[in-house]
């Protein structure tokens, strides 16, 4: 279901998805599903090269002390619905932005394939994190597309 690969501080991520390359784009980028899966926070995308990004926080990550607007970043490279590149920075740490691109590819039978990629070169404590090596942070990138692989197949999330 998921393959996960590495080199050096590049992280390789894949997950086949019985839906169409629209409805995986649609959850990433539509902010009525990011609230549904993962970490639940809402994202903004302003879809075209040099637009922002924004994750914002749950009332619930507020509370435990996260600031408002979890992650942030700028679009690069936009082709709906199979292609978008973007930098993608964790507020809570003082680290440089790292560039992420998902990729989306149909692969027949009705199933669709999302890669991602998330480029940490100077980022140690968000890699550790995203790649799901830190407990207390939840599972990263894995559980978050394990998580969009469920409701999209199922219309319900991992977790209720």
């Amino acid at each position: 279901m998921t393959t996960t690969t590495s080199a050096g501080t590049t992280k390789v991520y894949r997950v086949y998805i019985k839906a169409t390359p629209q409805a995986i784009w649609d959850a990433i980028t539509k902010p009525e599903w990011t609230q549904r899966y993962g970490y639940q926070g809402i994202a903004e995308f302003d879809l075209r090269p040099g637009g922002g990004y924004r994750a914002r926080a749950t009332p619930e990550h507020q509370q435990a002390g996260m600031p408002a607007v979890l992650v942030e970043g700028e679009v690069i490279e936009v082709e709906p619905p199979v292609r978008l590149v973007q930098t993608w920075r964790a507020t809570w740490l003082d680290e440089p932005a790292t560039r992420l691109t998902y990729e989306i590819q149909e692969r027949g039978d009705g199933i669709s394939s999302l890669t991602v990629t998330h480029e940490l070169a100077d980022a140690p404590q968000t890699l550790t994190q995203v790649d799901g090596q830190l407990e207390s942070a939840g599972g990263g990138w894995p559980e978050v597309l394990s998580d969009l692989k469920t409701l999209l197949e199922t219309g319900r999330p991992l977790h209720p």
